[in-house]
């Protein structure tokens, strides 16, 4: 059983940071991937971004240059730094993992970000 929890959501002013963290814990092997999922009311859930096994990373083109994701292997455990926050960054965010033969995708619970204006 594999799970993962999210934390470091919350209410922030426009331009602030953020810092989400995403621990997996459970029977992990052969980490695939780890990705940061938004969903904001009304819309569809989006990627913003991802690092794979490699360590390579990728993002949506809406935060390039305001969000870094990365990862504490040791801890199983993902990061998401957001700065220069924007009000349409409010969403609830997820974290998922690609792991396991055949891999499997796995998610968190979500953890709300809402930036005021």
């Amino acid at each position: 059983q594999v799970q993962l929890v999210e934390s470091g959501g919350g209410l922030v002013q426009a331009g602030g940071s953020l810092r989400l963290s995403c621990a997996a814990s459970g029977s992990i092997f052969r980490i695939a991937a780890m990705t940061w999922y938004r969903q904001a009311p009304g819309k569809e859930r989006e990627l913003v971004a991802r690092i794979i096994s490699g360590g390579s990373t990728n993002y949506a083109d809406s935060v390039k240059g305001r969000f870094t994701i990365s990862r504490d292997n040791a801890k199983n455990t993902v990061y998401l730094q957001m700065n220069s926050l924007k009000p349409e960054d409010t969403a609830v965010y997820y974290c998922s993992l690609l792991a396991g033969l055949p891999p499997s995708a796995y998610w968190g619970q979500g953890t709300q970000v809402t930036v005021s204006s």
